[in-house]
C-alpha cells in the first residue's frame, strides 16, 4: 500500500528526491515518517510530517539538507535530499500512522503501515 522509489546511487554533495506513493486506501488522514536503515545499524526516522504537511520533524543528522512534503491530492510523500554525504547511504523507508504528532514522530512502533524501502547510496 506504501511504494516508496527514488533511490539511486549519487556522488556526496549530490541530490535525490524520494517519492512514497499509497494506494488501495487514503492516508491524507496519516502523519507519514521517512526511516532508513545502514548496514549493520538500527533503523533510525529522518523526517515527518502530520497529515496536514502543518508540522514537520528532521533528525539532527539532516536538518538543513532534508526536505519533506506531502501532496495529498495525490496521496504522495516526499523527501528531498541535497549535499547528501556517504553516512546518508542506506535502504530509506517510508511509514504511515494516525499515532504519531510532533513529539513521537521518532517512533518507529507507532507506525502502521511500512512502505518496500528504496536505497540510497552515496559515493564519497
Amino acid at each position: 500500500q506504501l511504494q516508496a522509489s527514488g533511490g539511486g546511487l549519487v556522488q556526496a554533495g549530490g541530490s535525490l528526491r524520494l517519492s512514497c506513493a499509497a494506494s488501495g486506501r487514503t492516508f491524507i488522514a496519516y502523519g507519514m515518517g521517512w526511516f532508513r536503515q545502514a548496514p549493520g545499524k538500527e533503523r533510525e526516522v529522518v523526517a515527518a510530517i502530520s497529515w496536514s504537511g502543518g508540522s514537520t520533524y528532521y533528525a539532527d543528522s539532516v536538518k538543513g539538507r532534508f526536505t519533506v512534503s506531502r501532496d495529498n491530492a495525490k496521496n504522495t510523500v516526499y523527501l528531498q535530499m541535497n549535499r547528501l554525504k556517504p553516512e546518508d547511504t542506506a535502504v530509506y523507508y517510508c511509514a504511515a500512522s494516525t499515532r504519531v504528532d510532533s513529539d513521537t514522530y521518532y517512533r518507529d512502533s507507532r507506525y502502521d503501515y511500512w512502505g518496500q524501502g528504496t536505497l540510497v547510496t552515496v559515493s564519497s
